[in-house]
């Protein structure tokens, strides 16, 4: 029988009708609910008792940059991102083993959106910090800010960017937004004025990371980014670890040059407990959740699931980032 390997966590929880459908299709579902993350190293998959049987694999964020990895599935038909970012997906390689590279673009755009603006309001408010104190019988009195009257810039214009924009239009704040490739109709809908990205980095109250992790981009904040913005300024990071310093950042915090900031994606993860980032203030970490809703693991896992059928039964894949 074919079988999809799943290293995606609550596969088995959260979605059952994916698991069904492969099922339906014939496919059958090898998953451990007690692997821990990474789920499976190369030696692992080189060891693993299924791998002659394993047709497509459908991954959270393991890293499928190994050659060895498609060696030793040879029989490998489909790569799966659960998500958009295939950053850890090869897909070059994956060409070369006559491996489909997949991904489920716009299917958690709307969690990571809501997480966004969470972020952005709680370092403004400084929610969790007080709350904190409450635990502790403390009464703080912490004078914020509003986010009205405020710019707010996108790095990026994709499917996430554009919604973070729409939540943002109740709040009265004015969102400018860089793109390489920008989408001008979209941005006029709704109110967004596109500008460069020094513009965005520079004169932004409230900066906000939506670009994939490239080597062009990787470390784009850097201690040097970070000097070139607004003194005060907060920065969001719901994308990838990459994208940004996180020692750089720290200093900022410490310093004051940044007045808080909020990442949900970490180049290490986890991240390590003697990261500098851990002892700063207003500072908001989430450990990789901006898609992490049910609705997000249904919209993903059934996206991904009808993909890697059709590359089963040899049909062409509505989203395939390796042709």
């Amino acid at each position: 029988m074919s079988k999809v390997l799943v290293s995606a966590s609550h596969f088995d929880t959260l979605c059952q009708d994916a698991w069904k459908l492969f099922e339906d299709n014939g496919i059958d579902v090898v998953f451990d609910p007690a692997k821990e993350f990474p789920a499976y190293t190369t030696e692992e998959i080189e060891n693993h008792p299924d791998r002659e049987d394993i047709v497509a694999a459908l991954i959270g964020m393991d890293d499928f940059r190994d050659e060895r990895k498609y060696q030793a599935l040879p029989n490998l038909k489909a790569v799966a991102k659960f998500g958009v970012g295939v950053d850890n997906i090869d897909g070059e390689l994956a060409k070369k083993y006559g491996v489909k590279a997949l991904n489920a673009p716009g299917q958690n755009s709307n969690a990571v959106a809501e997480l966004t603006v969470a972020m952005i309001l709680d370092l403004l408010r400084h929610v969790m910090p007080l709350h904190k104190d409450m635990e502790k019988g403390l009464w703080t009195r912490f004078i914020g800010s509003e986010i009205k009257g405020k710019t707010v810039g996108l790095l990026g214009f994709g499917a996430i960017a554009r919604l973070v924009a729409k939540k943002l239009q109740c709040f009265n704040v004015e969102v400018i937004a860089f793109d390489l490739y920008p989408n001008e109709q979209a941005a006029k809908e709704i109110g967004v004025r596109m500008t460069t990205q020094e513009e965005v980095i520079t004169k932004s109250d409230i900066v906000s990371i939506h670009i994939p992790a490239t080597p062009e981009t990787h470390h784009l904040f850097n201690k040097e980014t970070i000097a070139s913005m607004k003194d005060g300024a907060y920065l969001i990071n719901p994308a990838r670890g990459a994208l940004v310093d996180l020692n750089a950042v720290a200093e900022a915090l410490t310093s004051g040059k940044l007045a808080g900031a909020a990442m949900d994606a970490f180049e290490v993860e986890p991240l390590p407990l003697d990261s500098p980032i851990l002892k700063c203030e207003n500072i908001v970490l989430t450990p990789h959740t901006g898609a992490e809703t049910k609705e997000s693991y249904y919209n993903v896992s059934m996206t991904t699931a009808r993909d890697i059928i059709k590359v089963i039964k040899g049909e062409e894949p509505e989203h395939c980032v390796n042709k």
